[in-house]
């Protein structure tokens, strides 16, 4: 498929699927910015709060039950994890934020780690920030837009556990979320609701990562 035709739903939505078939490995973990990984690929990268199933949506995108790792302790994972996506992309997840038992100093450090890792990451494409849809967003989400307004980097939100509220609830949330994005000049006009328990909005996050790999 030639980059830049017209592609339809279709077809965006079949090549995200076969993209994400195809293998991806888990690169390293880096805990400071001199272990983070040179890279030639387009890259994506995972944020969220701790606890806001980044690990499962990670799963669920590439079809693995242990690629990345799930743990029901929030604040577990303090690394910068990478995983490479068969040499096309690179999939980055970033330790979760607002952990209440986290130090003022542990707070700070990832604050810093996160915004240099931004700074200095030309091959970036877009940050996932992934929002619970049970909590909507939240002081600390909107704080993460602000920072990432300021580094210039785009972002798009991406709404999980999904399968836990009622039609006419998360309609509400993501009508909430959706007017608070629109006042970040560097988020992504589209939403996407997901579960990784039912699958819902996989096909659509994969097309749309998929087109990033192209650019």
């Amino acid at each position: 498929m030639r980059t830049g035709a017209p592609v339809s739903p279709e077809e965006a939505a079949e090549k995200g699927r076969l993209l994400f078939a195809k293998p991806c490995e888990f690169v390293l973990g880096a805990a400071r910015l001199d272990q983070i990984p040179e890279s030639r690929l387009p890259e994506v990268a995972f944020a969220g709060r701790s606890n806001v199933g980044k690990s499962s949506l990670v799963n669920a995108l590439t079809g693995r039950k242990t690629l990345a790792r799930v743990s029901n302790t929030p604040g577990r994972t303090r690394e910068i994890n990478f995983f490479r996506l068969d040499d096309t992309l690179m999939l980055t997840d970033l330790p979760g934020y607002g952990f209440a038992r986290a130090s003022k100093a542990q707070s700070e450090q990832w604050a810093g780690l996160i915004f240099e890792y931004l700074r200095g990451r030309p091959t970036l494409r877009r940050v996932i920030l992934l929002i619970d849809s049970r909590r909507g967003l939240l002081k600390n989400d909107v704080e993460v837009m602000t920072l990432l307004d300021r580094a210039a980097v785009s972002y798009q939100l991406v709404l999980t556990k999904t399968d836990k509220l009622k039609p006419n609830e998360l309609a509400a949330i993501a009508a909430r979320v959706d007017a608070e994005s629109r006042t970040h000049g560097a988020a992504h006009p589209h939403i996407i609701a997901t579960s990784a328990v039912e699958g819902a909005g996989i096909p659509e996050l994969r097309a749309e990562l998929a087109a990033l790999a192209d650019t």
